[in-house]
């Protein structure tokens, strides 16, 4: 495993709020990173970027990219970029049921707090799932929005009862 910067370590701090289906207790236990290969400055000059096969590890929480590319200003890391073929994120909720989901792409805007989901995206938990070609979560108000860019791109929505196992 390569020793990472802080700014690495930042990064999936940073995602931590994004994985809203969190265990809560997860926060509090320790994060591994493990990728091929790590390339950043000791300032700001240019982002922090992971390769090889990026996987993050903290309690429950697991997410496995391709790449993950985090930008920072005065220190703090204000977005990260994840892709992959695709981006896989696993968590168990409080309850202890499994959410899953998957994009090519997840772009984390710490400073607006929102996340973009993009391409192939599908996320799915005990309640229901949705899918489409773009889903975007505002950490801030608890929207979500789901869609894609063209006219022919849909999504797709399931809500499962809560007398079917939904919660």
């Amino acid at each position: 495993m390569n020793v990472l910067p802080l700014s690495a370590v930042l990064l999936a701090l940073a995602l931590m709020p994004a994985t809203v289906f969190a265990r809560t207790s997860d926060r509090n236990k320790p994060m591994d990173i493990d990728a091929g290969k790590s390339d950043y400055s000791m300032d700001d000059s240019r982002p922090t970027v992971l390769s090889g096969g990026v996987i993050i590890t903290q309690g429950t929480l697991e997410i496995r990219a391709d790449q993950a590319v985090i930008t920072s200003a005065n220190g703090d890391p204000v977005r990260v970029v994840l892709t992959g073929s695709p981006v896989t994120l696993k968590q168990e909720l409080d309850d202890g049921k499994q959410m899953d989901a998957v994009a090519k792409k997840v772009d984390y805007d710490l400073k607006t707090e929102i996340v973009v989901f993009t391409g192939s995206v599908n996320i799915r938990q005990p309640s229901g799932s949705i899918a489409g070609e773009r889903v975007v979560y505002n950490m801030r108000t608890g929207q979500v929005q789901g869609g894609g860019q063209g006219t022919n791109d849909r999504v797709k929505i399931r809500i499962i009862p809560k007398n079917q196992g939904g919660g």
